[in-house]
């Protein structure tokens, strides 16, 4: 028996043996386990855990702010508050709407769900006025500070109304820069303008921020700056406000009396290529987001193509100047219509065959004359001149959405092209582009590109100028100043637009009334009026363009376009100091010494 109970109780113990060897390995498992978890990868639990409790958000940065030449603000970032609320913490949310709706102007019924249930995070109002969000939380405030004193005052506190840091971008001077500053979209990013144009600059660097995360969503008032926001570039444009207000006053008169579809002025300074003024009628309030469409966002100057007419006459007949085909005074026979293939080409005004001089020929913008110019130049030397003075090619203002215009190559131009083409029709080209044409004459033949950009400021209100332009030379200084003594004609007393004279200074220019091409119809319908000079004549200071589409009733350039110019330069040279020229000493022969001519009007 002995033996037995001794084989027994052995064989009892080695089954305790192994259970507690087993217990032993499974406590140390755990033991590892549990080292690993609190010692090895606590870190990452506790990363993990503050991700689920802590996200990022980005914190907007302003964009830069657009100023004029002398530092008035034309677009700026304006402080404003995003209003959110925190469900949870609004006892009340009937009392929280009946005091709050008024303030932001909107139905209690409307926001009242917006401010129940259990959602830690809801926005309820986008860039509001930081006035109105201080009336907001004074309102609150004020209410329970009146509750307090009863014994339920605790649970009818108003609580969860959180500000939010926001910008809103505004327009001091609202329709006066409409078409040439632009907008911003609702992301923030420009959409039309020099908004548009110059965004990557005037565009910030968003900063970031940590917020709690409860349930999903921010807790307000828990955010906290990681890194700052840095604003946007500032920019100094080349506009005059005080021209471009005269500019786009004169124009918007011209508009509305003409009834004409729209109008431009481009106001440039030729030695440097700076707009002065760029403005466009009709207009809008880029202030009133409602009131904009996309068609309203369209800047005219730059995006509107026409034929230009006759002020187109001044490219021929600079041209045949500079290749000495032609003088000033080289006399022409001047019938009223010509017939070349299957077109008849004539005048504006039926006249006998006639005797006169390039300069008498372009200062009543006869049509046959500048085709007989046309035809001593051929037209691939034509074609090359208007490509030198930039037809068929963008300026490069810093304007967005810029048209080159439409220039066909030679190869493409029909037996009527060149006679069509010599009086300024059969090719197109924007106010810009046609501005830049009368500049480089009035810059000594050296064509300098318009630009809208100035110069930038830094954060640190350091300003830099931008890099002048480099000037192409296009005619010599001898034919350039041929055709300024030429060009004064035109506003003479036999000439088409004595209605742009300016007492007490030279002016020349030259009208332009040409057929608008209607794409919807394949068809000429309408008129396209303008005029186009410089002053003073001799040294010209300013170029100022004065465009004016589809006007009803008289459609005349000198007769629409001129009065406009006269108003804007007349103030510019006052506004800038511009002395009083005298008369020209001498002007080249209007007509031949054994023919009188009767004036023609364009």
């Amino acid at each position: 028996m002995s033996k037995f109970h001794s084989t027994q109780q052995q064989l009892v113990q080695d089954r305790i043996r192994k259970v507690v060897a087993i217990a032993l390995v499974i406590l140390m498992l755990f033991s590892l386990r549990l080292i690993d978890l609190q010692a090895v990868r606590a870190a990452g639990f506790v990363e993990r855990a503050q991700d689920e409790l802590t996200k990022s958000g980005t914190l907007l940065a302003p964009r830069g702010t657009i100023y004029d030449k002398n530092g008035i603000e034309l677009a700026r970032s304006v402080s404003a508050i995003n209003i959110a609320v925190d469900q949870l913490l609004i006892n009340d949310p009937q009392t929280a709407a009946n005091l709050v709706a008024p303030i932001l102007g909107v139905d209690k019924e409307l926001l009242l769900p917006q401010l129940t249930g259990e959602r830690r995070y809801v926005l309820i109002a986008k860039d509001v006025a930081p006035a109105i969000w201080r009336e907001v939380n004074a309102t609150i405030s004020a209410y329970n500070k009146s509750v307090m004193s009863e014994s339920d005052g605790i649970t009818k506190r108003i609580g969860g109304f959180v500000p939010e840091r926001s910008f809103i971008r505004d327009y001091p001077s609202g329709p006066l820069t409409a078409s040439l500053v632009g907008i911003i979209n609702d992301q923030g990013v420009g959409a039309s303008g020099v908004e548009s144009s110059l965004n990557p600059m005037l565009s910030g660097v968003n900063g970031k921020y940590l917020y709690a995360n409860g349930r999903g969503s921010i807790i307000p008032g828990s955010q906290q700056i990681q890194v700052e926001a840095k604003s946007g570039t500032s920019i100094r444009l080349t506009i005059d406000r005080d021209v471009q207000w005269v500019a786009q006053n004169a124009i918007n008169q011209a508009v509305s009396k003409s009834r004409a579809q729209s109008g431009t002025v481009v106001v440039m300074d030729p030695k440097t290529g700076h707009i002065l003024a760029q403005a466009s009628a009709p207009t809008f309030d880029p202030n009133d987001s409602k009131s904009i469409t996309l068609e309203k966002l369209n800047n005219p100057s730059v995006q509107e193509v026409f034929e230009p007419g006759s002020t187109g006459k001044v490219i021929t007949v600079a041209a045949a100047l500079e290749e000495k085909k032609i003088k000033p005074d080289t006399v022409f026979t001047i019938p009223y219509s010509m017939k070349i293939y299957d077109r008849t080409f004539s005048d504006h005004e039926k006249h006998p065959t006639v005797k006169m001089t390039t300069t008498k020929m372009l200062a009543v913008s006869s049509n046959t004359g500048s085709i007989q110019v046309g035809q001593m130049l051929g037209k691939n030397t034509l074609y090359d001149y208007l490509r030198k003075f930039g037809i068929g090619e963008s300026t490069n203002s810093k304007l967005p959405g810029e048209s080159a215009g439409i220039l066909h190559p030679v190869k493409d131009w029909s037996g009527v092209s060149l006679p069509t083409i010599s009086f300024g029709q059969g090719y197109s080209v924007t106010a810009m582009q046609a501005t830049s044409v009368f500049a480089t004459i009035a810059n000594n033949g050296v064509r300098v590109n318009p630009t809208i950009l100035a110069g930038v400021v830094d954060q640190n209100g350091r300003y830099t100028p931008a890099k002048a332009a480099d000037g192409i030379r296009v005619l010599s200084d001898e034919t350039a100043a041929q055709m300024r003594l030429m060009m004064e004609g035109v506003v003479s007393t036999t000439g088409t637009a004595p209605s742009a004279a300016i007492d007490g200074y030279r002016v020349a220019g030259k009208t332009g009334t040409a057929q608008r091409y209607n794409s919807r119809c394949g068809c000429y319908s309408g008129y396209t009026a303008s005029f186009i000079g410089f002053a003073p004549a001799d040294q010209p200071k300013y170029v100022i363009s004065v465009t004016i589409q589809d006007p009803k009733g008289l459609h005349w350039g000198g007769l629409l376009a001129g009065p406009v110019f006269k108003k804007v330069m007349s103030f510019v040279l006052q506004n800038e100091k511009v002395k009083p020229t005298p008369a020209a000493e001498s002007i080249f022969a209007l007509q031949s010494k054994s023919s009188q001519n009767k004036k023609q009007s364009e």
